[in-house]
């Protein structure tokens, strides 16, 4: 006896820890809300000492020593669910006829059969009013829009964020919010090797037709986020997002063909974004 208090015991702490756990899972997907799990633990903690405190009186005042007050109900209800008859009432509900010496025994149909029988036409029925008659029955199509529509949303903060932006996909922006960016970022950034105005340092000139490793946005683009390490121009992309480093690559474009104060000798080789176009 001593050994199945000890399994019925842990069994029902550890049926207390799920239910806290699965209410704090509820919680967390629709919102952590610390208070309400603090107060169904709280419920269920009482409940549990007060079950504690109840069978502590059954084992004392009762003199219940071997639990069969404790097991009586769950007795009877396994006994209700099925209805078996005892063995030895067995000739009571025997038919007359035997096949090769088999008796047939004329038992009820237990109970647990009827309710899963009777459960399921109930279930088939509210299913088809829930799924067909209420509603339109596209469960999995409805599922599909929905998660569409989910998607296409992160979508758009993505590409807001500059996340689907790169080398190959960048395009020129022309908006002042997105130039006036690139300006101050490059003035923070860049003006100790190309100058303030552009016309180049250490660095080459911004402004005339001459380009080492190319023109237009992508190439400025590309550059920008991978550097030039053996001409001493580190990577930006582990400090600048694609969003700023789009913003830069514009900002730089608007440079062209401006008069710098002290403009640098040209280097590399003249580019037109019209020729490399039809290239």
């Amino acid at each position: 006896m001593k050994s199945l208090n000890k399994i019925f015991f842990y069994s029902l702490v550890v049926i207390i820890n799920l239910l806290n756990f699965a209410e704090l899972h509820a919680e967390t997907g629709a919102g952590f809300d610390l208070n309400q799990v603090m107060k169904v633990s709280l419920l269920i903690t009482i409940v549990f000492i007060a079950f504690l405190m109840w069978l502590t009186i059954v084992y004392s005042e009762k003199n219940d020593f071997e639990g069969e007050l404790i097991k009586a109900p769950f007795k009877k209800f396994l006994k209700w669910l099925s209805r078996s008859v005892p063995i030895e009432q067995e000739k009571d509900i025997m038919f007359d006829h035997d096949f090769d010496g088999i008796r047939e025994l004329d038992n009820r149909i237990p109970p647990w059969f009827s309710f899963l029988f009777y459960g399921s036409i109930a279930f088939a029925i509210i299913y088809m009013i829930v799924f067909h008659v209420v509603g339109d029955g596209n469960v999995q199509q409805n599922e599909y829009n929905a998660e569409v529509q989910q998607a296409a949303f992160e979508r758009e903060l993505l590409i807001k964020s500059g996340a689907f932006i790169n080398e190959e996909t960048v395009t020129l922006a022309d908006d002042a919010a997105t130039i006036s960016e690139g300006k101050e970022i490059f003035t923070k950034n860049c003006v100790a090797c190309h100058a303030n105005d552009g016309g180049g340092g250490v660095g080459p000139n911004l402004t005339d037709d001459y380009w080492i490793h190319g023109g237009g946005i992508k190439n400025i683009f590309k550059t920008i986020k991978y550097g030039v390490p053996s001409k001493g121009m580190i990577s930006w992309q582990s400090q600048l997002d694609p969003s700023k480093m789009r913003a830069v690559a514009s900002y730089v474009i608007t440079l062209h063909g401006t008069k710098p104060a002290a403009p640098k000798e040209p280097q590399g080789t003249i580019w037109k974004e019209e020729e490399n176009k039809t290239n």
